[in-house]
């Protein structure tokens, strides 16, 4: 189960992020510095416990209207081999010591056991209390097989709306970076969807929105259209 120290960061995560995020082609600030503060998300356990896993969502104040984005991270304790592009900064951990804060998506960890979570093989776990799951996370999964198989292999490339996770052909999850929440506080899912994975954050306004983190396809035609940004 996921543990949660209680001790100091340097720089802090929302440090680091205040300076990545404006790269992201999904970012939607302005010219400005963002304005970030925590507003949710959830852990995952590295069955290893070498990797740390967070789901982490930010709300940017800083234009007109705050904008959430869903944010995972991958934290290690040494550089991961390949992976010089995906890497948001360094951190001096007061337990851990020199960490390494990776975009998720490109770790081959955190990948794999976000499927866990898509398949319901593992479960979200709070975002700040050891040994506690986060039941507000909520899962499907329709596939036939383990889905796990077609993401042994595994490319992400970000668009404007968010980022596709690319396994084997006609295999693909669809990471929405920027949060939208559902009308009715009830995720949609597009016809062609084998699974996805939802959640709740805090608004500016202090009020819980829901939505969509990420959807899993299966199919050709799904793969194509969640690479255009068109999944829902």
């Amino acid at each position: 189960m996921a543990v949660i120290h209680r001790t100091a960061l340097a720089p802090t995560k929302l440090e680091l992020l205040t300076s990545w995020l404006p790269s992201r082609p999904w970012y939607r600030g302005g010219a400005g510095e963002p304005e970030l503060a925590r507003s949710g998300g959830f852990r995952l356990d590295d069955p290893r416990g070498e990797v740390g896993i967070e789901f982490l969502v930010v709300t940017d104040t800083c234009g007109p209207h705050p904008t959430a984005y869903l944010v995972p991270l991958a934290y290690r304790g040494a550089p991961l081999d390949g992976a010089e592009h995906a890497l948001v900064g360094t951190m001096e951990h007061g337990v851990l010591g020199r960490r390494w804060a990776y975009d998720g998506c490109h770790d081959p960890v955190l990948v794999a056991q976000f499927v866990a979570l898509v398949e319901g093989r593992v479960q979200a776990q709070d975002q700040n209390t050891s040994h506690t799951p986060d039941r507000d996370v909520t899962c499907s999964f329709t596939g036939e097989g383990p889905a796990s198989t077609d993401f042994t292999a595994t490319t992400a490339t970000d668009d404007r709306e968010g980022t596709t996770l690319v396994g084997r052909p006609g295999a693909a999850i669809r990471l929405h970076r920027v949060l939208r929440p559902a009308e009715d506080g009830s995720p949609s899912l597009l016809r062609e969807a084998a699974g996805h994975v939802s959640g709740s954050w805090s608004t500016v306004d202090g009020t819980r929105a829901r939505g969509l983190f990420a959807v899993l396809h299966t199919d050709d035609r799904a793969r194509r259209d969640a690479r255009r940004g068109r999944a829902s």
